[in-house]
């Protein structure tokens, strides 16, 4: 017999269970999008004081070098940068899947089960 009780209860477990997961996904976007900000303002500031130093540059030698040097703490902090966000993007996409790690479980299980059965037949 179906029980109104228990389907409510479920109902609100599962809203409750939304919400939450919702509000953790909102709050992992706006770290990403805070730390994209920052990056993105500290690499315009970096790129104006280099622009600075290379104007004050009075041989092409001297330039060259400063140039240099530029491109390669750029391309580290990217690299760096980029790194940091596909981590921050990993972590946001274990906070989305995690409501359905229960649920799914039974399932990943009888897969599991119906693998080791076709393994063990052929």
């Amino acid at each position: 017999m179906f029980n109104f009780d228990d389907a409510n209860k479920k109902s609100k477990e599962a809203m409750d269970t939304m919400l939450k997961s919702y509000s953790d996904v909102a709050k992992g976007f706006q770290a990403i999008a805070a730390e994209a900000a920052e990056y993105s303002k500290k690499s315009f500031q970096d790129a104006v004081a280099h622009a600075e130093t290379l104007a004050g540059v009075k041989s092409f030698e001297a330039a060259f070098e400063i140039q240099s040097s530029f491109a390669k703490s750029s391309y580290e902090s990217f690299v760096s940068e980029a790194t940091k966000l596909s981590e921050m993007y990993a972590d946001l996409a274990k906070t989305v899947y995690k409501p359905y790690e229960i649920p799914a479980a039974p399932t990943k299980a009888a897969a599991k089960a119906a693998a080791a059965v076709t393994s063990a037949a052929a």
